[in-house]
């Protein structure tokens, strides 16, 4: 914005007058219909572009459609004429209830210079101009928004329409879906109304094809179709051209907001506030004989990536008649038989539109009286695998460097290449269908307990544990199954948490099953699944199918694993463009990444798929299955001693965990998260205990043992058990907790260093915070670290940090900074209560209403919150880092492996970002590409 004085004269220079000319501007005054001075600034709002006025980097402006027809004009492609409307003419409508002001001047300007270059006027009766009006996001939301084709036809310029293209048949065919489309699209008429009028005209006819109506039938299908608007609309169809392209732009900007356009909108994450560009382009027609039609095409096989002629075309027609199959199309490369100058042309414009956007386009286009028009194009959609191979054959055709070929691909799609695929042509039966919780594909026999999953899989049988839901008992079961199924939770439900850590199938929410556990079954209508029928589950779509289904391996995660050489005969080009593109994200990433893990297994495999370290290994999971039973002793203890005896239990079981863990990750850092969950949950339940009691009771046996988990039980009971005595608060108030694990750990590192390795520790203490907790345990494990030490005579190198994952310790990070080593950012923990959420109940009880109301646009738990969660993420780092410069700092809850949050966390600063193994590549992959896009590369 410029102060008036210096707005004049920069008015003027600009339109070559002079102040004396035009004279001086004054507030309210207007220039050009879309300059306005107000208070004495010059404010410039040009709300209507002629295709020659634009270009594809205005995307915001023009949307993708109009910047892109702009581009391709600017080329000098064969382009009909017309112009855009702005998204902020959108913008101003949608927030006023009104088109700016200035904007219908700027319509007719444009009108009026088309109609010149055109030699027509809109709508006029003996040779009308016809045009269309189409929607146009930035972002591409197919199908999502409405257009009108043939504006500008009624009762009279139907005559001239027909005298100028010789054919009265075409004249009153554009006419009726002239009428239709306006009539669905505009004024909100149930689509059946019209296509009733047309079955009837068929059925009088005795065809079933549109094409065998002649002139006179469709003569009478636009009068039935009038007759269709004046009772269901209340009013007679518009006759006048400028008013019938006036409401068609306003449907357009309404379409934004319409049901479909919102929910695809949350659905892919598209901002809401961005409006929808109109495109107003004069009309070519496809559908004016057999030396006319229309086509799609691709510069590369959109599936496969490969290079060649790919698409379809379809004579006299429509545009909408090959989207809605009324025929069936013909490959492009038929064209060349039809119509072979036209062909040849397109070759060639195809080849020079993926030169210049270097990359994979989309074009739509019509041929009239066998001369091409390009109507649209744009970057196109491609699978996982056609996004990796055309990114590095780019490259290899020197239209793109390694740096813009790594921001051609995502993590997401990554993901997509690793999992396993079941076979779609094969037959299957589908008996339900949840929550797609981990992908993947599973096969296996039911069963509907963690003992059978375990017992049936160490005798060689594949088995799916499926549950009403999964808790941490169920552990053994989820490993040693192939998935996980279960009726209940969502996303972020302990199931599917889990079985992401592990790389696990897993559908969650299946509610149309009814599971049975006590009758060992699921029912879905008449069907029934006993234990051992077999089931196979779809994790990338959430399908359930009965019996058997045949997998595809996947590739790409046996050279993740190093079973497959990408360099050898047997890598095909897939695996060699991940090759490549993960080589160079290793190359360009500032942030390390590391694993969450709690076995040697997994940590071996996560060292496999490239991590760096363990973020993050959770020691609750090393007191369940046999050993719960120590764990009980130690919360039944009475008095000192067996308080120790239980501690001294678990001591050797504790320091075999961590020296296998220790190998595995040798020289490299393992961060070991001392005990975090509340104790009652490594007790039974309280309603099965009562049973068990009282069962006891009435036969007179022994029962001391179950009574004393009994009264523990109730002694431990909490109303909110995850703010109650947990992490750091148990190692405070159970003496010897933290002691017994923090000696564990370093008698394994003291072992793992004599036999030659390098351990790198970390203790992370869990819940801190206030700085005084994290002191009073950092006393005692430095006070252990030394006289461990002192007694193997070894130096066991070690840092002690904390988890922040309260809002308080985020805060007072500095404060808390003074007594730790590292951070680490707990994310789920901070998430949960940041927003007041409990994780394992809000997501059934009203994530799906918020989402679907837009509160928020993906779940919290998926993908960092940046404004609430990262703001306190953001001011734990710079609040460490002030007390702390060299402060180490990363994450380990589960938006470390989400490709969005990952970008975030290295914008912070973070130093490592931590994920389940399965994940390591996705969260490498992205940590290459948030430095290249904060770096300011783009992929356009």
């Amino acid at each position: 914005m410029l102060r008036t004085n210096v707005a004049n004269d920069l008015v003027h220079r600009s339109l070559g007058t002079s102040a004396g000319a035009v004279g001086r501007l004054g507030d309210g005054q207007f220039l050009a219909g879309s300059t306005k001075i107000t208070r004495g600034v010059l404010k410039v709002t040009k709300y209507v572009y002629d295709f020659t006025e634009g270009s594809r980097d205005m995307k915001d402006l023009l949307g993708g459609k109009g910047a892109n027809l702009a581009e391709m004009t600017n080329l000098g492609l064969p382009v009909p004429p017309g112009f855009v409307i702005t998204t902020e003419a959108c913008k101003t409508y949608l927030e006023s209830g009104d088109e700016p002001a200035e904007m219908r001047d700027e319509v007719s300007q444009h009108l009026a210079a088309l109609e010149e270059a055109m030699g027509r006027r809109l709508g006029e009766a003996d040779d009308p101009l016809l045009v269309s009006v189409r929607s146009g996001a930035k972002f591409s939301m197919p199908g999502m928004m409405e257009t009108v084709l043939n504006i500008g036809l009624n009762d009279e310029s139907v005559q001239g329409l027909a005298k100028q293209t010789g054919s009265e048949r075409f004249a009153w065919d554009s006419y009726r879906r002239l009428i239709q489309m306006f009539g669905k699209t505009v004024l909100d008429i149930e689509g059946e109304h019209f296509e009733e009028a047309i079955e009837a005209a068929k059925k009088a006819r005795g065809t079933k094809n549109d094409l065998d109506l002649d002139e006179q039938d469709l003569r009478g299908i636009v009068d039935t179709f009038k007759g269709i608007v004046r009772d269901q609309a209340g009013r007679e169809f518009p006759t006048d051209p400028r008013e019938q392209m006036d409401l068609a732009v306003r449907a357009v900007f309404d379409s934004w907001n319409a049901p479909r356009a919102i929910l695809y909108r949350r659905q892919e994450r598209i901002p809401a506030d961005l409006g929808t560009a109109v495109n107003i382009c004069s009309m070519v027609f496809g559908n004016l004989g057999m030396d006319s039609g229309t086509g799609v095409a691709f510069t590369r096989d959109p599936g496969s990536g490969q290079q060649g002629i790919y698409g379809d075309y379809l004579q006299n027609a429509q545009g909408e008649d090959v989207v809605a199959g009324i025929r069936n199309t013909l490959p492009l490369q038929d064209l060349e038989g039809i119509d072979k100058p036209a062909y040849d042309q397109l070759l060639a414009i195809m080849e020079k539109l993926e030169n210049h956007y270097r990359d994979l386009c989309d074009i739509e286009f019509t041929i009239e009286r066998n001369k091409l028009w390009m109507l649209q194009t744009r970057v196109g959609k491609r699978t996982a695998g056609a996004a990796f191979r055309i990114a590095t054959q780019l490259v290899d055709q020197g239209l793109i460097d390694l740096d813009e070929a790594l921001t051609r691909v995502t993590g997401d799609q990554l993901a997509q290449l690793m999992f396993p695929r079941f076979d779609d042509t094969t037959d299957v039966k589908q008996i339900g269908k949840g929550m797609n919780a981990s992908p993947g594909a599973a096969v296996g026999k039911a069963v509907f307990d963690s003992y059978t999953a375990v017992k049936w899989s160490r005798s060689g049988e594949k088995v799916i544990l499926v549950r009403r839901e999964t808790n941490p008992d169920d552990l053994e079961g989820m490993i040693a199954a192939q998935g996980i199924l279960t009726s209940r939770g969502g996303k972020t439900s302990h199931a599917a948490v889990v079985a992401r850590g592990m790389g696990k199938t897993c559908v969650c929410g299946a509610e149309q099953l009814d599971v049975d556990t006590k009758k060992r079954r699921l029912t879905v209508g008449d069907i029934v699944v006993e234990e051992g029928d077999v089931l196979s589950i779809d994790g990338t779509s959430g399908a359930v199918y009965l019996g058997e289904v045949a997998v595809v391996p996947s590739p790409v995660v046996e050279y993740f694993e190093g079973s497959l050489d990408p360099d050898s005969a047997d890598a095909d080009e897939l695996v060699k463009a991940v090759h490549r593109l993960m080589t160079h994200a290793d190359e360009k990433r500032r942030m390390r990444v590391r694993a969450n893990s709690d076995t040697p297994e997994d940590s071996e495999r996560a060292r496999r798929f490239g991590a760096e370290g363990i973020g993050l290994c959770r020691t609750e999971h090393m007191f369940l299955g046999d050993r719960r039973k120590h764990v009980e002793r130690l919360i039944l203890a009475d008095g000192d001693k067996e308080r120790e005896a239980a501690l001294a239990a678990l001591l050797p079981l504790q320091r075999e965990d961590f020296l296998g863990i220790f190998e595995a990750m040798d020289g490299l850092p393992v961060t070991v998260r001392l005990l975090d969950p509340p104790l009652h949950e490594f007790l039974p339940d309280y309603t099965e205990l009562s049973v068990r009691v009282a069962q006891a009771e009435a036969r007179g046996e022994e029962h001391e043992n179950e009574l004393r988990l009994l009264q523990a039980v109730h002694r431990l009971h909490e109303q909110n058990p995850m703010l109650g005595l947990r992490g750091v608060r148990l190692g405070i108030v159970v003496p010897g907790l933290f002691a017994m694990q923090v000696r564990a750990i370093i008698e394994a590192a003291a072992e793992r260093q004599k036999a030659g390795g390098n351990p790198i520790v970390e203790i992370m203490i869990p819940l801190v915070d206030a700085v005084q907790e994290l002191e009073l345990v950092r006393e005692e494990a430095e006070r252990i670290c030394v006289e461990v030490c002192e007694r193997e005579g070894v130096d066991v190198k070690h840092l002690i940090g904390t988890m922040i994952e309260l809002p308080r310790a985020a805060i007072t990070a500095g404060q808390i900074a003074e007594a730790a080593d590292f951070f680490s950012f707990g994310t789920n923990d901070l998430t949960q209560t940041t927003w007041g959420f409990s994780r394992d109940d809000v997501e059934a009880a009203f994530f799906s209403a918020y989402l679907e109301k837009g509160i928020f646009g993906v779940s919290p738990f998926e993908s960092i919150d940046v404004d609430g969660v990262g703001a306190l993420v953001r001011i734990g780092a710079e609040g460490g880092r002030k007390t702390k410069p060299d402060l180490k700092l990363g994450v380990c809850g589960e938006h470390g492996g989400d490709p969005a949050s990952v970008h975030f966390f290295h914008d912070v600063g973070l130093d490592y970002v931590s994920c389940s193994p399965f994940r390591v590549p996705v969260a490498r992959l992205e940590a290459g590409r948030a430095v290249l896009v904060s770096d300011g590369s783009d992929s356009r």
